[in-house]
This record gives structure tokens, C-alpha cells and sequence, in this order.
């Protein structure tokens, strides 16, 4: 075999590694504790807050969508919706009669 340095650009130098994965070598950090929690497990003023207003605006939707302490009902939103998509209708027709030369 040839000893020799070899010139050429198209050759690399390398070495030989370990295979030992890096993850395997590193050491394993404790578990970091829940922000929204203490230590001791009891739950941050915030997270408290945030979770009793997600409960209250729930709340608020589903009795807006119920209908309940409002002047709309089912029938009266029904009504709304029905009339609606009527007036989308005749607005057609009409659009449709004007491109004809009605």
C-alpha cells in the first residue's frame, strides 16, 4: 500500500468514532414540575382564574345559544335563518333575471 499522502480534492480525512449515542452519555435531568402547579401540587392563582372564566364563558355561550334569559328562542333564530335564506333566493332570482335582460 501506498503511505503517501494523497492530493486529490475529491478525498476526505476522517476518523473513526464511537458509536455510543450522545443521549446515552448525557445525564438525565429531573422532571420539571407543572407551571401551574407548586411543588406541592397546589394549583397557581392564575391557573385557578383562568379555568373558573373558561367555566363562566362557557356558560354564557351555551345559554346564548339556548336562548335562555334572551328574547330569541329556537323559533324565533329558526324564523331568522329561514327568512334569510329566502332573501338570498329572491336576491338570486333577480340577479339571474337581470343577466337574462328581464
Amino acid at each position: 500500500m501506498n503511505d503517501k499522502p494523497v492530493d486529490d480534492p475529491n478525498v476526505v480525512d476522517g476518523e473513526i468514532v464511537d458509536e455510543t449515542p450522545a443521549a446515552a452519555l448525557a445525564v438525565p435531568s429531573p422532571a420539571l414540575p407543572d407551571p401551574d402547579y407548586s411543588e406541592g401540587g397546589v394549583p397557581s392563582f392564575d391557573f385557578v382564574r383562568d379555568k373558573i372564566e373558561n367555566r363562566y364563558t362557557t356558560s354564557l355561550g351555551a345559554e346564548e345559544v339556548a336562548g335562555l334569559g334572551t328574547e330569541n328562542t329556537t323559533e324565533a333564530l329558526d324564523k331568522k335563518i329561514a327568512d334569510r335564506d329566502q332573501a338570498a333566493k329572491d336576491r338570486l332570482a333577480a340577479i339571474r333575471r337581470s343577466m337574462r335582460g328581464e
